[in-house]
């Protein structure tokens, strides 16, 4: 499984250009959707279009499943922006986006998760609570993740506006496998397991 796991996508994406380079690149926004702040998504698409990708835009909360499932397949690499993590959890699983997904993984593709995106790579999204509110329409009965990784993303660790929060989360949920990254780093997982790299 090819994952590339940060806080901040601009910021690092270039650490990994000769995977993104003129491919084709699913681009999902919708974790961003009811967010006040959406800059980073901004930012994300001038780097990809920077770097000579073809981007497909596409929110997985309100496309047809058959939609979802044929841009994925003709994409090369799957990104999610940062945003709400419980948001774009309830929507991967109520759309049956998270078997998609896991489907084209598994196929060799490359997943790109900025901050909420890299949350829901972990078995259990629940740690993230206090840094993410949970939606009132949040449908799913637990707070499960894509399980695709044994630890949890922790982004923005120690950077504003999330200092305090991140610290929090860091004492009170110790007895996890937390990953702390700031918005400099990113965690590249490939066959050989998982590393952290960072931009100098």
């Amino acid at each position: 499984m090819k994952l590339f796991l940060c806080s901040h996508f601009s910021s690092v994406g270039s650490l990994i250009k000769e995977e993104i380079e003129n491919k084709k690149v699913a681009f999902i926004p919708t974790a961003s959707l009811r967010e006040g702040y959406t800059g980073y998504v901004g930012s994300a698409r001038k780097l990809f279009k920077k770097l000579g990708a073809i981007v497909t835009e596409i929110d997985i909360s309100t496309e047809a499943y058959s939609t979802i499932q044929s841009v994925f397949e003709e994409a090369d690499v799957i990104y999610f922006t940062g945003g709400n993590s419980f948001f774009l959890m309830d929507q991967l699983r109520k759309t049956g986006t998270d078997g998609l997904l896991k489907k084209e993984l598994a196929n060799g593709k490359l997943m790109i998760g900025e901050s909420a995106g890299a949350i829901i790579c972990a078995p259990s999204i629940q740690y993230i609570q206090q840094m993410d509110e949970k939606p009132e329409d949040y449908s799913q009965e637990d707070d499960a993740g894509l399980d695709l990784i044994d630890f949890y993303v922790l982004p923005h660790y120690l950077t504003a506006p999330f200092k305090k929060v991140t610290e929090k989360i860091m004492t009170e949920f110790s007895d996890l496998n937390l990953c702390p990254i700031n918005n400099r780093q990113g965690i590249v997982i490939d066959g050989e397991g998982s590393k952290v790299i960072c931009k100098d």
